[in-house]
């Protein structure tokens, strides 16, 4: 067993024994979020600075205004760039996806308007390819955490914006985005 698969108990623990104190938003959700990841990362002299497009689905359970848990797939897109080493040009692809796994924290600061904070672990595998070779990337599992702001435009929907850092081994990619969230049964 993991750290990471140690943690999870506690915080479903925790989730379950403090929910009984804010009761005003309880049940399962869903939601969807597209947005921009970006990666800054040198592999051993190949420095890749570059952004691609991301997007995220979760669905989760709500236990009150304060706590929640979700899981969720999660793919950064393509990133690509060709790098010149004194004439000669490297075309370098990297493309990651995984599933989430953890909890959300909320701080609701009025009726429609609330900050939120997600962390967790990131179970992802990559494909990396360095002039149409492909490099072994084995599958693993890290830690990603952050943070955003939720709008209820109605009693079950919500727009929300985060920004989310996913830790994959050495490379860390940051993730902000843009979607919804539906509760059921408000």
């Amino acid at each position: 067993m993991t750290r990471y698969e140690k943690t999870l108990p506690g915080l479903v623990l925790a989730a379950s024994l403090l929910s009984p104190v804010a009761q005003a938003d309880i049940g399962p959700y869903l939601g969807a979020s597209f947005g921009s990841s970006h990666l800054d990362q040198d592999f051993s002299g190949l420095n890749i600075d570059t952004d691609a497009n991301a997007y995220r689905i979760v669905g989760g359970f709500q236990f009150g205004d304060y706590f929640g848990i979700e899981g969720g797939y999660h793919n950064f897109g393509d990133f690509e760039e060709t790098l010149d080493f004194g004439g000669i040009s490297t075309r370098t692809e990297l493309a990651a996806d995984g599933w989430t796994l953890g909890g959300t924290l909320g701080l609701p600061l009025s009726e429609q308007f609330s900050l939120y904070g997600r962390a967790g672990v990131f179970f992802w595998d990559a494909d990396v390819e360095v002039d149409g070779f492909s490099i072994n990337v084995p599958s693993d599992e890290n830690p990603y955490y952050g943070g955003g702001a939720k709008v209820d435009v109605t009693s079950n929907l919500s727009l929300v914006g985060d920004w989310t850092r996913y830790e994959l081994d050495t490379i860390d990619s940051d993730v902000i985005s843009v979607g919804f969230e539906y509760r059921f049964g408000r």
